[in-house]
């Protein structure tokens, strides 16, 4: 065997990805990527990297964006070239909305073979040109190289410059489209490689936030922790969206869509500090739209939040000294003790079942049969995810109508919470899941990931649950409640104006599939609840590293 100028370069290319602080690629088969995939296999078997396989370009996509959520490092994705790239099109876009660094590593033909009529050759170099943060089409091996290609696109990846200062930029996907001629692989070079971090962006600069105006602090999507530190600091009310990571502390408000339709609430605010993207609300949206509202935004994704055409973008935000307006903070703080959920009454209580005490051992009981009796609903099932998880797990919400649940009734709780509302789509989400499971396991969270998700979000994923054999297994429980269709357009504006039946065919679009069965094809553990009880054992008692738990639900 002798060298090719396609695997120096790939070689090459691949170290200086591990030199710059990348620890994973996720790849999927095919001719023409074969010499980075080749380079990628060689340095995990020398420990220097992970490498996941996944035939299915869309889910391999997914699966680096779960990776890079999780750690805020971006994982490659390599693949072949034509169609293979188009599946990527849809992690790309999500990653670009929510701010998530990606590597879109895309084999080419070389340029006299484009616009020609070549097999599985197409106009791949500027595919992703509006959602990325940086693309660059390199020179076929031989014509030029590929350094410094790698630290090019981890920094721009990452929002940093190359010299690791701050710029007025966000983390998203980069890609590079990678072209070469025959022969695709050769006889690897010898490298000696040095594994290296990530490039950090230094701290941005903060604006300092005077306390005069009645302000309420909102965190949407991915705002996490820094969103109730702000409240906490402002002493202002905190609106968390169940996928903001930041529904916690003493501030955090209940109820807050009936409150912010309140006039004495909603009504007398004059000062929105965003953090994240919140997604999951008229009200929020209404708020930040809403005239003689200042709205302050911390950028973290994608577009700048500009719903009221003249929203302020910040880097970051702080408070200025001084004291709180208790008044203010007073009267939302009781609005929400009023408005808060409990559902603690369906959850077993331990101690009752186990007290000396007759009576209360009793009512105990009493209370255990009355939860078996009564059938799993929304409310119940996503109570019973968000009980059963802690901050050693990772929780992932797909878009489906239950995160809309979760996010009326669930609680303050500190746990690392995942959704990907960059577009709020339904693809990926058990890909995802698993990027993130394998990236935490990795590391230093010992937990089990969870994924909450409708039966549609889980059927559109399906692929996802094909895992190769060899790999390192992933501790995920994949939740589905089962309503047998897409009920979330039960509350949308369609189901006033369709027919019945049209809404059902084209909307709803009920289905028979037995979930046991794909769970049996693809080898998951599978369990079918129907009760409060059966639930919690299922999710505190996990059956194997990847368990599939279906929860049937009334329309």
């Amino acid at each position: 065997m002798t060298s090719s100028p396609a695997t120096d370069a790939a070689a090459s290319l691949v170290a200086d990805l591990i030199a710059h602080g990348v620890r994973d690629v996720v790849l999927s088969p095919g001719s023409r990527s074969q010499a980075l995939a080749l380079a990628a296999v060689r340095f995990a078997d020398q420990g220097l990297l992970r490498v996941h396989v996944r035939i299915d370009e869309r889910v391999a996509g997914f699966t680096a964006l779960g990776i890079g959520r999780e750690t805020g490092v971006p994982a490659a994705v390599i693949c072949t070239s034509g169609t293979a790239v188009g599946n990527l099109l849809p992690a790309a876009m999500e990653a670009f909305h929510s701010g998530v660094p990606l590597l879109l590593l895309t084999a080419d033909r070389p340029p006299e073979l484009r616009g020609v009529g070549a097999n599985q050759a197409t106009r791949q170099e500027r595919f992703f040109d509006r959602w990325v943060r940086d693309q660059i089409d390199a020179p076929v091996p031989g014509d030029g190289d590929w350094t410094g290609l790698a630290a090019r696109a981890v920094a721009a990846a990452l929002g940093a410059s190359d010299a690791g200062n701050a710029l007025p930029r966000i983390a998203g996907p980069v890609h590079l489209n990678l072209p070469s001629r025959e022969p695709l692989s050769g006889l690897p070079p010898e490298i000696d490689v040095v594994p290296g971090d990530a490039p950090r962006r230094a701290p941005a600069e903060a604006l300092l936030l005077a306390r005069g105006p009645r302000t309420v602090v909102v965190a949407g999507a991915d705002a996490g922790p820094e969103a109730e530190e702000i409240a906490h600091a402002g002493g202002w009310p905190l609106i968390a969206e169940i996928v903001s990571g930041a529904r916690f502390g003493r501030q955090i408000v209940h109820g807050y869509r009936a409150l912010l339709r309140r006039d004495d609430l909603g009504g007398r605010i004059e000062r929105a500090v965003v953090l994240g993207h919140p997604t999951l609300s008229r009200e929020v949206a209404g708020l930040l739209a809403r005239e003689g509202v200042e709205v302050v935004a911390v950028r973290r994704g994608g577009e700048e939040l500009n719903l009221n055409g003249r929203t302020r973008p910040v880097a970051a935000v702080a408070v200025e000294a001084g004291e709180t307006d208790r008044e203010w903070l007073g009267a939302w703080l009781a609005a929400s003790a009023a408005e808060a959920v409990d559902l603690s009454e369906h959850a077993p209580d331990p101690e009752a079942l186990a007290s000396t005490d007759f009576a209360a051992r009793r009512e105990a009981v009493k209370a255990e049969l009355d939860a078996v009796r009564r059938p799993l609903d929304r409310e119940l099932l996503v109570d019973a995810v968000w009980r059963a998880t802690w901050p050693h797990d990772r929780l992932m919400f797909g878009s489906s109508r239950l995160v809309r649940v979760a996010d009326g009734v669930l609680g303050g709780k500190k746990v690392p919470v995942h959704a990907n509302r960059g577009l709020a789509g339904i693809d990926g989400t058990i890909a995802t899941a698993t990027g993130i499971a394998l990236a935490s396991q990795a590391g230093s969270a010992p937990g089990i990931t969870r994924v909450l998700l409708g039966d549609l979000a889980f059927l559109h994923d399906v692929g996802a649950l094909l895992l190769p054999p060899g790999e390192d297994e992933p501790r995920v429980q994949v939740i589905v409640g089962n309503d047998g269709g897409g009920t979330i357009f039960d509350a949308l504006e369609v189901a006033a104006s369709a027919p019945p039946a049209d809404l059902d065919r084209a909307f709803y679009t009920p289905h028979t599939v037995r979930l046991e069965h794909l769970a049996r094809a693809y080898g998951w553990e599978y369990q079918r609840v129907t009760t409060r009880t059966a639930l919690d054992q299922a999710l505190t008692s996990p059956r194997g590293g990847r368990q599939i738990i279906e929860v049937p639900l009334a329309r």
